[in-house]
């Protein structure tokens, strides 16, 4: 399996998608856009993933690679590659696909309890509750021909599916020790009392409850929409 890992931010890596590609041998590329990385063909990678980052996929103006990736990430979905956005990778599927992508009515930083929503049969099984990690302020509305998979008190379109193979989580399940370690130590300044932002002691407190049912869903998914590809 070919993966390509879509990097916005230094802070913001694969965390336990590295372990879930390791496992399976897979031969990753990392294009840092950010540092000034070069997108490579559609037809580079089985699975593409699309980490997140503290831009809003609407600063063109400021990131002009954002408007690249969303064209990349187009013909990935049109070419029925393995698509995972997360966080700001699912906003910028969204997007590059027509769906407004916004401020939410409050942001969500620290371990909040994301709930499913019903789903046909042949979508991600999404367990009925989860506490799940996040840190956004922005959120998507739904694209064309995706079907929601999960909301949260704070948020409305938490999770999405586009056919068998195209997610967009809002949350961060992949986080690990050192990814929240690198979140925090970047954006720490963000953490401001309001309904659902955690100070710093609790984000820590629920790593170590909820890191390893994160992690487990987060293999679910790649599972999911690499069904039936080469290994």
């Amino acid at each position: 399996m070919k993966a390509l890992i879509l990097q916005h931010v230094p802070f913001e890596g694969p965390g336990s998608i590295d372990d879930w590609l390791a496992e399976r041998e897979a031969e990753v590329r990392t294009v840092r856009l950010f540092a000034g990385d070069a997108l490579p063909a559609p037809d580079a990678a089985d699975l593409v993933v699309a980490m997140g980052g503290p831009m809003s996929v609407n600063d063109e103006w400021f990131h002009e690679w954002l408007a690249d990736e969303k064209r990349f990430l187009a013909q990935c979905v049109a070419a029925d590659r393995a698509v995972i956005g997360i966080c700001l990778g699912a906003q910028l599927i969204a997007s590059a696909l027509g769906a407004t992508v916004g401020p939410n009515e409050h942001r969500e930083i620290g371990w909040f309890d994301v709930e499913a929503v019903p789903a046909r049969e042949g979508r991600l099984p999404f367990p009925e509750r989860i506490r799940a990690f996040h840190w956004h302020g922005e959120t998507f509305e739904l694209p064309p021909g995706a079907e929601r998979l999960a909301r949260s008190e704070a948020c409305e379109n938490q999770a999405f599916q586009i056919g068998e193979r195209v997610i967009g989580l809002q949350f961060h399940l992949e986080t690990t020790p050192h990814t929240l370690d690198a979140l925090l130590e970047a954006c720490g300044d963000e953490l401001d009392p309001e309904p659902f932002v955690q100070d710093e002691d609790s984000i820590r407190v629920g790593l170590h409850a909820a890191m390893a049912d994160n992690n487990r869903l987060m293999s679910t998914v790649l599972e999911h929409v690499t069904r039936g590809l080469a290994r």
